[in-house]
């Protein structure tokens, strides 16, 4: 009895994925498969669509085998399930295979143990689809195991890519047998692809050599393991397989030959009228860019596929029409198309003019429909011009070059291939490495006859079963020597059909007709018959076992339920209604404007100030909550409702300013922004950096948008527990309660953006917080739409681990771009605060290269044009970075998308040289920005060191990395009552920021209203304290005993000191605890006390700053510091306020140089308290004499701790005898004049210079309007710039080597010894070939050597061009040392261009030995 499968599985890379010809394979056979085995057929592809588009080769069903994906899941396999969008609609199951990037190896290993598979030498292209083969087996055998019902069940694997399975099955699933198909074998496609002759050589190649040569021994090993261990293996041609006896020790058990499924081509009543529909239209396109008229009768011939120059024939085919036209025995004309893809700039936008006008090209290229990339290093366009042919009106043969694929929106045909195909008399395929060969068939089946090779497994089919082609088909002998009988035998050809006649034709193309017939599915399926029979016999004993399936498609059942017995609540949300007269105060609340107008504020305070203490000062929730009948009496209230129409009047009059039109617009990237404690999306100081800077663009009218994300949990909330551990709480926001709003499209939807992950795509809501006129748009990802893994990326700022970590950085980059598209905002500049969101500038590559049609290099001019990246980072440690194999996961389609390789692009992340090679965040944010700044003076001299190894030959201090120190906003952080005086004394209420003038109005103010004014501030603190102690020490359970006796200690009269920050090590939070016997003295003095408060979170994560929190809160319970030293739990920025505002001094003790800025003591000065810090960070540029005191800089000690141990005792010195007395120093009144002095200087010589109104100014002057002017200028004629530079730096980087020295002379020293004030010249003689004279720069640097052995930039000169002949350049210096001591110089030769940036736009350098 036959045996005949009943249940079959087909795997391949190409399953609705459209790559090469497989994919042709698979899908013309399906029809035919499906009518075999119906619903009983699952194909299965590889998950890897990754376009934020839906995929057009797929339509999914997640009803398809509901209860075995449930099982699957838990079994960690993730599987799409629907349709194939071609003929027949087969079943498909799209596998994510990502999840075991990282566990090759493990994979591998177990492989090796078994068959000995050497996957070791394998790089990315290897280890993605081996893996992809591996996940496919596992997917089978889990589905097998679940449906048990059918027992002969085929698992056929196509090509090596999916070998993994076939070796995974025979192991692992025993009861399913396998096939495996091979197109075109690994080293044959190598051999001919490197130009090596393959055919006369076949039986002389060592394989394993073959392999070790062209670096695909994984490839090969796997391709030969499957061919072996397959209960069947087969390939497409007998020339195929020939090369498999040869390279895989194994011949085929069947040929198994592609055929054609032709439902497409259009039927005979409406065939014609399809061919004359596309003569027209080549004809149209070839006369309009010939600039001539083209005879109806004109042969129209055209060659296709992948640009393979000598495999395809194209060489040959060109050759051949050279040829004809050298030679023209007839009067027809000829016009042939190359329809290739290549590396094109898109349609000619004259072409396109042309033929929607009906006229011609009026200049410029004749030949190419498409404008291409690199047209001069172009193989066609280079052998075209060796040909001769010159497409003009006289020569008889033409050639037309489409580079684009013809998919029916390529810009000039605007049909689909086959639309055109029809058109042709003749198509030729002279190919050399053809496997098999669908061209030559395709055209045969659209009644075009057609030329291939017998080298082609399609050419020698025709040859073994059609006895008479005739006109119909020519299959030319092809070997590795007799190219020119090829190119001769075409020549005839396309000759013969020149003086064709009409007659002729038609029966030449009837013949071509009849000979597609031997290739059609209907007749060619027989063969995998064939074969699956050949694999079930074979493996009959190891499957004999029967295993039935319980079921083998899901049943679709009706759910039922009980009622329940117990009740069961539903909730119900009352939403509140204000009265109309004061209905304006929820567009009021929904606005942060309000959270730094101090009037506003104090508005909701006193609608129920009891309520507005127990809602977190959240207006939102204030209105939500407040009783009804409260707000009826209010909107009767004649002082609130004046107070009330007052602020809001200022709220509107805010808003309505008009833009400012000369300032360019930003897109401002963060991972947090702090603006109030109501919106819990920031942890510390970049958030309220990024909060400030936003609220700063509001007031200073600057079109800023901020983007971000929107975070269910936030940052943890603190709590101490009886040991003073700390106690991370994540508690969850009621999104209808924070100040947000979703963003909503035309039809009221919730604005969403998505992105294509490993299995799924992933959702994120848009949603909108109003920072006064400033637009801060957030993305969340936890709703319904995700799964639960997806819902959770955004819960935590910066939670999770790595892997969550990198996707909060897609969904914020790549997410972020496209939220700013969907909302169709187009900043001029990009800022990424951070390195956070580098990944914007892949996406905007992407939309630059994908509808620009610019080249990689173009599209990253154009990106880094408009693009600034703040670093505020001073460790390496502190940057992102991540393994490759995870980015392999979430982007593995980016390099394709930009047109570069894998290698390119993780080359982005990387410095080359560095042991690290994961993919560094904040390198990818360096390499993608024009300018980058750090964030305070020192810090940007500490980023040029951080940074220099990306940029080997320059000097730290020689880089472009600049600063701009980090400022506060002052409406947010000084105290009413200052601005209350401040008011007074300018006269304006809000009075300019930048004018020193100003602020110096301070120093009218008496001392005693200084003193009180502060003293008032210290108050407020104190009570705020107590009932934070009393709330934060009864949960703890404290004893009251403890708690009175801290209370009791706490004086409001004592010298007060403060501390609070995020703690980290650095910041040596326990520094002033190194000699508590000491310390005990200075604060228990009871003439002189003085008290120390503490407050500050360290990340869960963070071992260390969690034991500095707990040591201080010990020393805190001890008897000698209750009371005297207080930790406050629960750091944020409400209590940020009391404290900066009410503390005397604020003290900041970092290690230097670890602090990037530092913002709490900017906010401190801005109030009166004074800064007793470090000199790193911004105190560094604040410090000033008499108003706040800095330890030394110098340092005196390497050891850390002997360090440690010296600024202590500065710090009990420097507090024993200047500080403390200052601040006891008082006179018969009680003033202490000292210190309001100091108070004063502060506000005056301090304050002004760490305003976010001076930081937003410098960030303008320094970058936005130099980034917004190169931007315009680079974008500007169909960024002309752009293609100028990239085409400039590419030429130039391919000349640099040839770069030789010819002479090198330095005149005048004697023995290197120089002497100051005298003059010296040198010269040098360089030959710098064919490169322009004004594009190589010689330059001298001199340097310094620092102790530490460092090359230290001392001074530099430029070399003058003198004279220049015949690529020889004479360049001379005169260089005068001004300056005794040991120097040492060097004679740098670097790429110049009047364009560039900056000199590390374009790092080429080389060095004088």
């Amino acid at each position: 009895m036959e045996m005949k499968a009943d249940f079959l599985f087909e795997t391949s890379w190409e399953v609705c994925n459209k790559v090469g010809g497989i994919y042709t394979v698979i899908s013309t056979k399906a029809l035919n498969v499906t009518y075999e085995f119906g619903d009983n057929y699952i194909l299965i592809g590889p998950d890897v669509w990754r376009d934020d588009k839906s995929n057009p080769e797929f339509t999914p069903d997640d009803s398809m085998f509901l209860p075995w994906k449930a099982v699957a899941a838990q079994e960690g396999l993730i599987v799409k399930t629907g349709r194939w969008n071609i003929k027949g609609n087969p079943r498909v199951m799209l596998v994510d295979f990502t999840p075991y990037f990282g566990q090759q190896n493990e994979v591998f290993a177990r492989f090796w143990e078994t068959y000995q598979l050497d996957s070791i030498s394998g790089q990315w292209d290897y280890i993605e689809p081996a893996l992809f083969g591996y996940a496919a087996g596992k997917v089978i055998e889990s589905f097998t195991n679940y449906y048990r019902e059918h027992t002969r069940v085929i698992a056929h694997f196509h090509e090596w890519m999916t070998g993994m399975g076939v070796l995974y099955l025979e192991k692992q699933a025993p009861w399913i047998t396998t096939a495996f198909t091979t197109h075109a074998t690994v080293l044959g496609r190598s051999i001919a692809g490197n130009n090596r002759q393959l055919y006369s050589r076949l039986k002389e190649f060592s394989p394993v050599q073959m392999a070790h040569e062209f670096n695909v021994i994984s490839k090969q090993s796997l391709e030969k393991t499957s061919a072996q261990e397959a209960d069947v293996f087969t390939t497409v041609s007998e020339i195929t397989g020939r090369e498999c006896e040869a390279f895989l020790g194994k011949k085929p058990d069947v040929v198994t030959p592609n055929g054609f499924e032709d439902t497409f081509v259009p039927a005979p009543e409406d065939f014609e009228a399809a061919r004359q529909a596309a003569r027209k239209k080549l004809l149209a396109v070839a006369g309009a860019l010939l600039g001539y008229e083209l005879p109806a009768d004109t042969l129209l011939v055209s060659t296709s596929g992948r640009y393979e120059y000598r495999n395809k024939g194209i060489d040959l085919f060109l050759s051949s029409l050279g040829a004809v036209n050298k030679k023209a025995d007839s009067d027809r004309q000829c016009v042939a198309f190359i329809l290739v893809p290549a590396y094109h700039k898109g349609p000619r936008q004259d072409l396109a003019a042309a033929l929607a006008s009906g006229t011609t090209v009026a200049e410029g290229d004749r030949y190419l429909t498409h404008g291409l990339h690199y047209v001069h290093d172009d193989p066609v366009m280079n052998q075209l011009n060796r040909e001769g042919i010159r497409n003009t009106a006289s020569e008889k043969v033409k050639v037309i070059f489409v580079p684009s694929y013809l998919n029916g929106n390529d810009g000039i045909f605007n049909m689909e291939y086959y639309e055109l195909l029809i058109g042709f008399d003749l198509t030729l395929y002279p190919s050399y490495y053809e496997p098999w060969g669908y061209t030559p068939l395709e055209s045969l089946m659209f009644h075009v006859p057609t030329v291939t090779t017998n080298l082609a497994g399609f050419g020698m089919w025709v040859d073994s079963y059609f006895e008479n082609p005739d006109n119909g088909c020519l299959v030319l002998n092809r070997t590795d020597q007799n190219e020119k009988e090829v190119i001769a035998g075409m020549e005839d050809f396309i000759r013969k059909f020149m003086h064709m006649s009409p007659e002729d034709a038609a029966a030449a193309s009837q013949k071509a007709w009849e000979i597609s017939r031997i290739a059609n599915w209907n007749t060619l399926f027989s063969y995998y018959s064939e074969a699956y029979r050949f694999a079930l016999e074979k493996s009959v004993e190891r499957t004999e076992q029967p295993r039935e399936y319980a079921r083998i498609l899901e049943a679709t059942e009706v759910q039922k339920r009980k009622p329940f017995q117990a009740p069961v609540w539903k909730d119900i949300y009352v939403q509140s209604e204000l009265p109309e007269r004061i209905s304006y105060l929820k567009e009021l609340a929904s606005n942060l404007w309000w959270s730094w107008n101090s009037d506003a504020e104090f508005l909701f305070r006193r609608m129920d100030p009891t309520l507005w203490e127990e809602v977190a000062h959240n207006p939102k929730r204030l209105l939500e909550s407040i009783d009804y009948k409260r707000l009826v009496v209010l909107s009767d209230d004649e002082i609130f409702l004046e107070d009330s129409d007052r602020i809001y009047r200022e709220f509107t009059e805010y808003l309505a300013r008009p833009e400012n039109k000369e300032l360019p617009s930003v897109a401002y990237f963060s991972m947090e922004f702090g603006i109030h404690p109501s919106l819990k999306i920031y942890s510390g100081g970049l958030g309220v950096l990024a909060g400030d800077y936003l609220k700063e663009a509001s007031d200073s009218n600057v079109n800023i948008t901020g983007i971000g994300l929107l975070y269910r949990y936030g940052y943890f909330r603190q709590k101490l527990g009886p040991r003073g551990e700390q106690q991370a709480i994540y508690e969850a926001e009621d999104f209808s309660q924070i100040p947000v709003e979703p963003v909503k499209d035309s039809n009221g939807n919730q604005t969403t953006i998505s992105l294509i992950w490993p299995g799924r795509t992933v959702r994120a809501r848009i949603w909108l917080a109003s920072v006064g006129k400033v637009k801060l748009y957030l993305l969340d990802t936890d709703f319904e739409e995700n799964n639960h893994e997806d819902r959770a990326i955004t819960h935590y700022l910066y939670g999770g681990d790595s892997e969550n970590r990198l996707k909060q950085e897609l969904i914020l980059g790549i997410g972020g771009m496209r939220a700013l598209i969907a909302l169709g905002i187009k900043p001029d500049v990009y800022h990424s605060n951070e390195g956070h969101s580098a990944f914007i500038g892949f996406e905007r590559m992407r939309h630059l290269i994908e509808d620009e049609h610019l080249t990689f290099e173009e599209a990253k001019e154009i990106v880094r044009a408009s693009t600034l990246f703040t670093t505020h980072t001073p460790v390496p440690a502190g940057h992102d970075s991540f393994e490759e194999d995870l980015l392999r996961k979430y982007i593995s389609h980016y390099h394709a998308r930009l047109n570069i390789t894998w290698d390119q692009l993780i080359a982005l992340g990387r410095c080359e040289g560095d042991h690290d090679r994961k993919f560094n965040m904040s390198y990818l944010a360096t390499r993608l920005s024009q300018e980058m700044n750090g964030v305070s003076q020192l810090h940007g001299h500490v980023s040029r060191g951080l940074f220099s190894r990306l940029w080997p030959g320059y000097l730290r201090d020689e880089l472009y990395i600049g600063h701009v120190t980090n400022g506060v906003h002052y409406s947010t952080w000084v105290a009413p009552e200052w601005e209350q005086i401040y008011g007074k004394l300018t006269g304006e209420k809000h009075f300019d920021l930048s004018d020193r003038e100003q602020w110096a109005k301070i120093y009218q103010l008496e001392d005693e209203k200084v003193f009180e004014t502060k003293m008032k501030l210290k108050k407020r603190l104190f009570d705020n304290i107590r009932k934070r102690l009393q709330s934060d020490m009864l949960e703890r359970h404290v004893s009251p005993r403890t708690l009175m006796n801290i209370s009791s200690h706490l004086n409001e009269k004592a010298l007060t000191i403060g501390f609070a920050r995020r703690f980290a090590t650095y910041k040596r939070a326990s520094l002033l605890f190194r000699d508590l016997d000491r310390l005990s003295k200075i604060v228990n003095n009871p003439e002189r006390p003085v008290q120390f408060i503490y407050a500050g979170k360290a990340h869960p994560n963070d071992g260390g700053g969690q034991d500095l929190i707990r040591r201080i809160n010990e020393i805190s319970q001890m008897p000698q510091f209750a009371g005297k030293v207080i930790f406050l739990e629960n750091y944020e920025m409400e209590m940020a306020r009391y404290l900066v505002r009410g503390v005397d001094i604020w003290l900041n003790t970092p290690t230097r140089p670890l602090e990037a800025s530092g913002t709490s003591g900017e906010k401190a000065v801005m109030n009166g308290t004074i800064h007793f810090s470090v000199l790193d960070g911004w105190w560094v540029e604040g410090y000033h004499a008499f108003a706040g005191w800095a330890l030394p800089k110098k340092r005196t000690f390497a050891n850390q701790d002997l360090q440690d141990d010296i600024d202590a005792e500065t710090i009990y010195n420097m507090l024993e005898y200047e500080i403390i007395p200052a601040y006891y120093s008082k006179d018969e009144g009680g003033i202490p004049r000292e210190w309001t002095s100091y108070i004063k200087n502060t506000m005056v010589k301090v304050a002004p210079e760490f305003t976010t109104r001076r930081m937003l100014n410098d960030y303008i002057a320094r970058y936005y309007s130099k980034l917004w002017e190169r931007s315009r200028r680079i974008t500007a004629d169909n960024y002309a710039l752009a293609r100028e530079l990239a085409a400039w730096k590419s030429d130039i980087s391919k000349a640099w080597d040839d770069i030789e020295i010819v002479k090198f002379d330095v005149k005048g020293s004697e023995k290197n010894v120089y002497r100051s004030g005298h003059s010296y010249n040198t010269e040098i003689i360089l030959d710098i070939k064919n490169i322009p004279a004004e594009n190589v720069g010689v330059e001298l640097v001199v340097t310094r050597q620092a102790k530490n052995g460092e090359h230290v930039f001392f001074t530099g000169k430029e070399f003058k061009p003198v004279n220049h002949k015949k690529g020889r350049v004479i360049y001379s210096v005169d260089f005068q040392p001004e300056m005794a001591g040991t120097f040492f110089y060097g004679i740098r030769i670097y790429a110049k261009h009047d364009e560039l940036p900056h000199r590390q736009d374009f790092c080429l350098l080389r060095w004088v030995d």
